[in-house]
């Protein structure tokens, strides 16, 4: 071990790590002084050096390799964003969306509208549009002081006496009372099986009385729903033609009278209250009897045909009383604006060849200069029968028109819907031929229902591509804001109708079921203040 210490490796060894004993050969050795510009002084010095220079060779410590620290890899990575970015964080605007292309594409899980949260996202939205903007932009900065103009300045309303960092319109928004809006209950309160209900758009199987009888085709049958009166209900009529089958119920505004069309182009008339066959007009249309609307005494049948005709039940003759040819495809929608007779009312007829149009029969003109074609020539048919041509033709729907519906509020007010590819109601100024509004529902419109109590529209949905299928919605009028969305079916909502009081309506789809909703206030609703400070006989004891 000792021959190991006194080796020349263990020399270097304790050279290297600075440790060793006192009397080691290391501590004594001197220092070699290699630097050529100082050479040593005595030849014999200068020898001894070289020889221990080349015995010490190995001794010399290795070069160690520095390692520098590279700047590309920081420790910490601080986002920065800019203003558009913050935009698009917050989904502000709709045309910026990227996907990544790593991330899969989620199902799109569609939930009911509200319309207390999209107000309050509308008013996020708006407080948010104002934090985005570039701080140089506040009224109270350096480089908008500067930039204003003593005119400016000495307007009170400027933009420079603002101390909120806020917009005028997020302010205005802000400071809005909240909305009114109405409870709605969000359950049928009845729920009715109707098995064979049709679920074809171009028909229309429920209809209820003014004396409260709900009259649903199911098939080959026509039933009567009396309440609780008879829970079964009870069979009215039936077809005549096993390949026959029902597919338009009308009930008449006054009375128990009761039309119905059938898929081979017959029209009946029944008395309800008797059960009794009134009139049949047998092969009244060539095709289908789609869609029925009453008046006076007149009734109008929409066919698959294209025929718009008119039918007096006074008259014991098999003949219509006029006729009407305009549409090219079949006729989905017949609507009366009144019920003073057809030459006191405005008839709207809507078809599969997304035209809708206007009759006036009392044969009034129109302004040439309205944006809606006006015309007021009469004609005779092939059949001997009177035509006219409609005073207004819209084109601006993109499907076939079924829901039509006449404010009973406002007159002259008239509300379209259409089918899937257009998905839009408009509501309509029929004095002028011109449209007031359009909204955007983003489903297809099968019926369209004005409450007689309130100020509201019911609209019923089936197939959607934007939104939840098979809805039916309240929409304010004329703000046309929604009020709620029910949900229930779980097929097309092709039948609508609404009862004598004006609170309930009655839908009926594809699911062959029938659901009462109590969505209205009664007539004669009033709502009194049980704490009322007016009301001095609490007062007296």
């Amino acid at each position: 071990m000792s021959s190991l210490k006194n080796s020349q490796f263990g020399k270097r060894l304790r050279a290297l790590r600075g440790t060793g004993d006192e009397n080691s050969p290391s501590r004594k050795r001197r220092r070699l002084n290699l630097n050529p510009s100082s050479p040593p002084t005595s030849p014999k010095k200068k020898s001894k050096a070289l020889s221990t220079a080349v015995l010490d060779v190995t001794n010399t410590p290795t070069k160690r390799r520095k390692t520098r620290c590279s700047t590309l890899g920081e420790d910490r990575f601080v986002l920065s964003r800019d203003h558009s970015d913050l935009w698009a964080s917050y989904s502000l605007d709709e045309q910026v969306h990227h996907p990544s292309p790593s991330v899969k594409p989620t199902v799109r899980r569609w939930s009911l509208p509200n319309p207390i949260k999209e107000r309050a996202d509308e008013l996020f939205k708006s407080v948010l549009r104002s934090a985005s903007s570039p701080i140089a932009s506040h009224p109270l900065s350096r480089t908008s002081q500067s930039e204003n103009s003593p005119s400016r300045l000495d307007n009170p309303t400027a933009g420079s006496y603002h101390v909120s960092p806020l917009h005028q319109e997020t302010r205005t928004l802000m400071n809005q009372p909240s909305p009114d809006i109405r409870q709605v209950l969000e359950y049928p309160i009845r729920v009715l099986d109707a098995p064979g209900l049709s679920h074809d758009f171009y028909t229309n199987l429920i209809d209820w009385s003014p004396s409260g009888a709900l009259a649903v085709g199911l098939e080959q049958h026509v039933y009567l729903w009396l309440g609780d009166r008879y829970p079964g209900g009870a069979r009215l009529c039936s077809v005549r033609d096993s390949d026959d089958e029902y597919t338009a119920l009308a009930w008449a505004k006054t009375g128990s009278t009761l039309a119905t069309g059938t898929g081979e182009g017959h029209l009946e008339i029944y008395d309800a209250s008797t059960f009794r066959l009134l009139r049949r007009y047998k092969h009244a249309h060539s095709n289908r009897i789609g869609t029925l609307s009453w008046t006076s005494d007149t009734l109008t049948t929409g066919s698959r045909d294209r025929t718009v005709k008119h039918w007096d039940f006074r008259d014991p003759t098999s003949k219509p009383l006029k006729s009407f040819t305009a549409h090219t495809q079949e006729v989905c929608g017949v609507k009366w604006s009144g019920d003073g007779g057809m030459h006191s009312s405005m008839l709207a007829t809507g078809g599969n060849d997304n035209r809708m149009f206007i009759w006036d029969l009392r044969g009034s003109t129109r302004d040439s200069t309205s944006s809606a074609s006006s015309s007021r020539t009469l004609m005779v048919g092939k059949d001997g029968t009177t035509e006219i041509t409609p005073v207004y033709r819209f084109r601006q729907h993109k499907a076939a028109v079924k829901g039509l519906a006449w404010n009973p509020h406002a007159k002259n007010v008239l509300a379209s819907g259409a089918g899937q590819q257009d998905a839009c109601i408009r509501l309509w100024n029929t004095s002028t031929g011109t449209m007031i509004n359009e909204i955007r529902t983003g489903s297809q419109v099968c019926n369209l229902l004005w409450s007689t109590n309130t100020y509201e529209l019911v609209s019923t949905h089936g197939y959607s591509t934007q939104t939840v299928p098979n809805l039916i919605r309240i929409w304010k009028y004329p703000s046309m804001s929604l009020v709620t969305s029910l949900a229930g079916h779980t097929d097309c909502v092709q039948h609508a109708t609404l009862n004598p009081q004006g609170d309930t309506i009655v839908t009926g789809a594809g699911d062959e079921t029938l659901r009462f909703w109590n969505i209205f206030p009664g007539k004669g609703h009033t709502t009194k203040s049980g704490d009322s400070m007016l009301d001095y006989g609490k007062l007296i004891r």
